[in-house]
């Protein structure tokens, strides 16, 4: 994908559809139009996937807490959200099956009554899965858990009497990389004709006479130039910031969100990742939390607190002390501050308006982790059509919906209905998994064969040759990423900064900070060469970088401190 060419068309060619944000929604909803046969373009102001869309637990899942509030509380919405979220697991494993894996997760039972409830629960979690359930959730006997998970404490400790692990249940659900999923679905979307650009800013919807939206004013953030994209609808899928794109069209509009936050860590090499994911199934608080193998490190989260809208959240030390007390009470290896490799904090857009609804003791003034992870859909008097909330695991379904009112909202004329639960993404057509081809024709190592295959998918080949042409070293000696996947990213994924590199086309920055650091200044030579910056400005370009890797570093270290 040319970024260059892509604002070239933004600037001179008018559209059925705008969409702003190029996160999961905005970037379904682009595919989706785009497959339909509409024109569209999106627009994105930082990165694809710069914000929450990069920073979830990896799980693509119909929600096991959710079907667990449906039960307690007969929630007819809990019901359809899970329902919905098992269908669409099983589309993304079709449409992406590089992105997209089968994981076993595992519940440790510490008290023998709780066996019939989860039991009964989990069977019908694969139940409302019918024909796209993946494998049948199963009980593991208290020597097999402890067998298969030799850091699992046989007792917990902590708050409360201690408690004897008794088995526990094994069920099957979804893991996938977030950002490469999302750089995916920017890449089909423009493969099938839509115009996408990171990096362009709106600052202004334009209005006709009679007051319907006509398009927006944006401006080129790398490049300063400005103009106005022409379009008979526009698509606020701005996640987190729905509300800020919602106050171009009324200043003075209710709000829609309510933001939380979650936090995740990522551990060290003491902690090994194994193949099996483990679910506390509740912490002090009635959460549930996560320690899942991921990218061969192992990934724990997650928090939910209240937060304020901000375009860089960062993990606070409440949080962390909080996954760093629950994994000691579970696990038998200590967790200490050293321990901690990454960690991040992503937003989570729930819908907060009184007219939603959401779950059982849910609304205003509650916690945050009872609003319903629903999506709604929402157009202006002007015409602005916002879609809000929802999930990971719930983007193609909710793009469809959110096409379907733009079509209806526009009066527009597809070619086609939605084509998206059979498109397959970028890498996936014609998918096979052949590591062990790539580790032969380009003598790779098996770690670097693996990883280009389950990230490029069919497209594997083409990084692979990249690295045989003389540029198969790797960023960190303890990571399988490798400089031809910077030069990939910046030729054919629109990557125009060594963060877009180090965070989201490789995930350096959410596995291992101190390797994303060190890898800063050759990424930026790579970078300089193949976007043309001048020596000062790849000086300047991987100092910034540097900067705010180091901070990132800095902030989560003073938060760890305190664990």
């Amino acid at each position: 994908m040319n970024r260059h060419e892509h604002v070239r068309r933004l600037a001179d060619d008018s559209f059925d559809v705008l969409v702003i944000g190029g996160g999961a929604t905005g970037c379904g909803c682009a595919l989706d139009a785009a497959t339909r046969g509409l024109r569209v373009a999106l627009v994105e102001r930082g990165d694809f996937a710069g914000g929450t869309s990069s920073r979830s637990t990896k799980l693509v899942h119909g929600g096991v807490r959710y079907l667990e509030q449906a039960i307690k509380h007969m929630d007819r919405t809990q019901f359809r959200l899970v329902r919905e979220a098992l269908r669409e697991r099983k589309a993304l494993m079709e449409i992406a099956p590089h992105l997209v894996r089968e994981l076993p997760i595992f519940v440790p039972l510490y008290q023998r009554s709780q066996l019939p409830y989860y039991r009964f629960g989990l069977s019908l979690y694969d139940r409302l899965a019918g024909k796209y359930a993946l494998r049948r959730s199963e009980f593991i006997p208290q020597e097999d858990a402890i067998a298969r998970f030799p850091h699992l404490r046989e007792r917990v400790v902590g708050r409360g009497p201690r408690r004897q692990i008794n088995g526990g249940v094994v069920y099957w659900d979804g893991q996938f990389d977030d950002a490469r999923m999302n750089l995916a679905l920017a890449l089909t979307a423009a493969a099938h004709g839509a115009a996408v650009s990171n990096y362009v800013k709106v600052e202004q919807l334009r209005k006709s006479r009679a007051g319907r939206i006509t398009g927006a004013a944006v401006r080129d953030l790398l490049s300063g130039a400005a103009w106005e994209i022409r379009a008979r609808v526009v698509i606020n899928a701005a996640g987190p910031f729905v509300d800020a794109v919602r106050r171009l069209d009324v200043p003075q509009g209710r709000r829609l969100l309510r933001v939380s936050a979650g936090s995740h860590v990522v551990l060290g090499q003491r902690f090994p990742a194994g193949d099996t994911g483990l679910l506390i199934p509740r912490t002090e608080d009635g959460r549930v939390l996560f320690v899942l193998p991921w990218h061969g490190s192992t990934l724990a989260g997650t928090t939910e607190v209240a937060a304020e809208v901000s375009v860089n959240p960062v993990p606070g030390a409440e949080e962390l002390a909080y996954l760093a007390s629950h994994l000691r009470s579970y696990l038998n290896l200590q967790v200490k501050p050293d321990d901690v490799a990454a960690a991040w904090s992503g937003l989570r857009p729930l819908i907060a308006a009184p007219t939603r609804r959401v779950a059982a003791g849910g609304g205003r003034g509650r916690s945050t982790a009872t609003l319903a992870r629903d999506y709604l859909l929402e157009p202006s008097a002007s015409g602005l059509l916002t879609v809000a909330g929802g999930k990971w695991t719930t983007y193609r379904a909710m793009a469809v919906q959110a096409v379907n009112r733009a079509v209806e909202v526009a009066d527009l004329a597809p070619a086609r209905a939605s084509q998206t639960r059979h498109t397959p993404l970028a890498g996936g057509a014609g998918y096979r998994s052949e590591p062990g081809r790539l580790q032969r024709e380009y003598r790779l190592p098996a770690d670097v064969a693996h990883h280009l295959d389950r990230a490029y998918g069919a497209g594997a080949g083409r990084v692979a040759a990249l690295a045989g042409a003389g540029l198969g070293s790797r960023l960190s000696p303890r990571h399988p990423y490798i400089e031809a996947e910077v030069v990939h990213a910046a030729r054919c994924e629109a990557a125009c900064t060594v963060d877009d590199v180090v965070a989201r086309r490789t995930r350096l920055t959410f596995l291992d900070g101190d390797a994303a650091l060190r890898c800063v200044p050759r990424v930026a030579a790579l970078l300089a060469r193949e976007l043309g910056w001048s020596g000062a400005q790849e000086r300047e370009r991987a100092r910034a970088a540097a900067a705010r890797q180091e901070a990132l570093l800095r902030t989560t270290r003073a938060a760890l401190a305190g664990m």
